[in-house]
């Protein structure tokens, strides 16, 4: 059996074709036609995998832009979908950090790796991939340079986790002279710290894998490993472990 799984995030949108192995996947940029993506995501993965649509049994669905896509025969919650992947990668995990373009969450893992619990942050962009684009615009800098800045820094505190208002923050610090890299140390200080102050609400037991987009960045990495005081197990590829997890959960049923 082929089962497919497509994650639609609010950045980007990812397919997984799987048959007990991964044999295709693709990635796109969501924008403003969640349903658009969607299809172009499952179309890519499965010109990559070699096969075609009717050959497709289960396609499970997950991300927020879930609802949109009427080919999917399943939808399941982003919390199980990263759980189910990352177990699947690294059967140790027992805790799942993932930071999504507009929530973060913390995921405890039973040893069979079921969800046991957690938390997310979803009420506004603290903590955010949303939240790091935006500073990392306003260091006129990408993602990865971002990251770079921050690895030179000492970081300076931001007194704000709110988007507006550390935008403002940085702003000012930024006219009173302040060097870039020690903002940017102090814009990945701020996520680590909303990581940790989320991560201390649920069990959070070893070992940790760190999933989505923003474990790319090896910088950001570091510093939240170094804030929760442990090491981050990081799959090579992490921003396809929601969409994998969606298709492990297609298939296994």
């Amino acid at each position: 059996m082929i089962s497919v799984g497509i994650d639609i995030g609010s950045t980007a949108t990812k397919a997984v074709v799987f048959d007990g192995r991964i044999i295709g996947k693709a990635m796109e940029i969501t924008g403003w036609d969640p349903k658009e993506a969607g299809y172009r995501a499952f179309r890519g993965a499965l010109d990559i995998a070699g096969i075609t649509e009717d050959r497709v049994g289960p396609i499970v669905g997950t991300g927020y832009g879930r609802i949109s896509l009427p080919i999917l025969t399943g939808k399941v919650t982003e919390i199980s979908c990263h759980a189910r992947g990352a177990h699947h990668l690294h059967p140790g995990t027992r805790t799942v950090i993932d930071i999504g373009g507009q929530d973060c969450k913390v995921i405890s893992l039973s040893d069979d790796g079921s969800v046991s619990d957690f938390i997310m942050n979803d009420k506004c962009a603290a903590g955010t991939g949303r939240f790091l684009q935006v500073m990392a615009g306003i260091l006129d800098a990408t993602l990865d340079e971002l990251g770079a800045l921050a690895a030179g820094g000492e970081p300076v505190p931001l007194s704000s986790m709110c988007t507006v208002f550390a935008e403002s923050e940085v702003i000012g610090l930024l006219a009173r002279g302040t060097g870039k890299e020690n903002i940017a140390a102090g814009i990945i200080d701020t996520i680590a710290r909303r990581i940790q102050g989320l991560a201390g609400r649920v069990p959070f037991l070893e070992t940790v894998t760190f999933t989505g987009g923003t474990a790319q960045n090896p910088h950001i990495c570091r510093i939240i490993a170094e804030r929760l005081g442990t090491r981050l197990h990081v799959p090579l590829e992490p921003q396809f472990v929601g969409a994998l997890g969606a298709a492990l959960i297609g298939w296994e049923d």
